[in-house]
């Protein structure tokens, strides 16, 4: 990211479920995650609320809002941007947007692999959204979304490392925003546009339907 502070910064990420987290450099502070994905709504502030006074401190104490913008579902995603979004404009706060993959990969890069790795996450509809990494956590490839069978051989990690029947070792790593929260700096800002990879289910339809008035002759 092209900015970093010294103060407290709040991690939001909704596209495998809620999760929000509270973290001063180097060190987070509160994290909580609710895995239902049907609540993004309802969950979110109630979430943030409670990782803020976990963490000893008031949302006025924010230095900046790093979100992760995908990729997931429409309706997930375009929660916790708004939220975020929200936030940063009603506190004057710095405002970051990630690749969520990008945060599991800084996660797992932490345990020092000895190889490039692949992260994956649930992508409903039997496929998987996924992006390859090297083994310092640098993206290399993706993100995409296809079936499962088409997600690369070799080390798979992720919230859905164990969904389906891949190929290789697969270790399950969650996504805690958290861990970009405490170093901003090492991930990319995207800007907050989300990454959905495939159209939503709903679409605004563009035919034009001919309305009769009146009796016919």
């Amino acid at each position: 990211m092209s900015e970093s502070d010294s103060g407290l910064w709040l991690g939001i990420d909704t596209s495998t479920g809620v999760t929000a987290a509270v973290a001063r450099p180097g060190q987070v502070l509160a994290s909580r995650a609710v895995t239902a994905t049907n609540v993004h709504a309802e969950q979110l502030m109630p979430l943030v609320s409670g990782v803020v006074a976990e963490s000893g401190h008031v949302l006025a104490d924010l230095a900046g809002i790093v979100v992760g913008v995908g990729p997931g579902p429409f309706t997930g995603l375009r929660v916790g941007i708004v939220t975020a979004q929200t936030l940063a404009y009603v506190l004057d706060v710095g405002l970051c947007g990630v690749c969520s993959l990008d945060i599991v990969a800084l996660t797992f890069a932490a345990t020092r692999p000895a190889r490039g790795f692949t992260v994956v996450s649930d992508a409903r509809r039997k496929e998987l959204y996924w992006a390859t990494y090297d083994a310092a956590g640098k993206r290399v490839d993706g993100p995409h979304v296809t079936l499962p069978g088409d997600v690369p051989t070799g080390l798979v990690v992720g919230p859905a490392a164990e969904k389906y029947e891949l190929t290789g070792e697969r270790v399950v790593v969650a996504l805690d925003p958290g861990v970009v929260a405490a170093a901003p700096e090492l991930l990319a800002d995207l800007g907050t546009e989300p990454l959905y990879l495939r159209r939503p289910d709903a679409q605004v339809s563009t035919t034009i339907k001919t309305v009769l008035t009146g009796r016919p002759a």
